[in-house]
């Protein structure tokens, strides 16, 4: 009814898809926020402080787009270090250490590029038809993976073209590989924004520059010649085992206590007298 009525008044524009979710438990439990068998935003934020993005990112990967799904500490742990760590942080550390060991923190010239380079550009201007597509698909979960994509490439064009290895026989290869490893990383500012914007932004200050517009995915010439970069920080830190079982351990102490509060008996009512339980009229 409601959209008939819309409809009817004609000025507004009316929704072509509804997108809706399943159901997201935790830690193999229906979330309730009554039992608090739940992550408070407010906890979370005060104990993994500056760590908004992991949980932004452990959400998105584990939406319930098509079936119930869940959240586990365990995943989000791993999430965290063996996708965010070591391939995100991990290939962006590496372009910029790089470059500010053998270029003086300057973005070197690209020299005559291989057919390997080519392949890898092509190969990383096709990730922004892939995030737009399902972006607008509202599969949030397969677009962040295709954002992710894009350090997953970078990570192999490093691991395979070995600049430490060709700085010392030939300067012209390794400034073009750090160059292209370079403008891959000012493309992960671009297409990183929309699942982790606290951490573009220091992706931004780690290549000293401003913002670029979406439009500018894909491009090769974000970063000059001769730019000067940011300081190289981590962008992600590890999250140990401890700091987990910490969490785990919280949630199971709050279903002790509520398995605790449903089994204690109630009180119950004083006994009457059959006199008095006669003076009722039951009809």
């Amino acid at each position: 009814v409601f959209p008939a009525m819309l409809k009817a008044e004609g000025s507004y524009i009316l929704p072509e898809n509804v997108p809706a979710n399943e159901f997201l438990n935790l830690e193999n439990d229906k979330i309730s926020t009554s039992r608090n068998w739940a992550v408070w935003l407010h906890e979370y934020l005060e104990e993994f402080p500056g760590k908004q993005d992991v949980l932004r990112y452990a959400l998105t990967a584990n939406a319930p787009e098509t079936k119930d799904n869940d959240f586990t500490w365990k995943d989000f742990q791993a999430r965290n270090n063996n996708e965010l760590v070591a391939v995100l942080g991990n290939f962006i550390n590496r372009a910029l250490v790089l470059t500010q060991k053998y270029f003086n923190n300057l973005v070197p010239a690209p020299g005559e590029l291989s057919g390997y380079d080519r392949e890898t550009i092509a190969e990383c201007q096709q990730v922004k038809q892939a995030v737009e597509y399902n972006l607008e698909s509202y599969h949030f979960r397969e677009a962040q993976k295709e954002a992710m994509n894009l350090a997953r490439i970078g990570n192999k064009y490093l691991a395979d073209t070995e600049p430490w290895k060709t700085a010392k026989t030939d300067s012209a290869r390794t400034a073009t590989i750090l160059n292209l490893s370079l403008q891959i990383v000012a493309n992960l500012a671009i297409v990183c924004e929309p699942f982790l914007p606290f951490s573009t932004k220091k992706i931004y200050a780690f290549i000293h520059a401003k913002k670029f517009d979406w439009e500018k995915l894909g491009s090769f010439d974000l970063l000059p010649e001769g730019h000067e970069l940011g300081k190289a920080e981590l962008l992600f830190e590890k999250i140990e085992d401890e700091t987990i079982e910490k969490q785990v351990e919280k949630l199971h102490a709050t279903k002790a206590a509520n398995e605790q509060e449903a089994y204690r008996a109630k009180p119950v009512k004083d006994n009457i007298i059959y006199d008095d339980f006669d003076k009722l009229d039951i009809r």
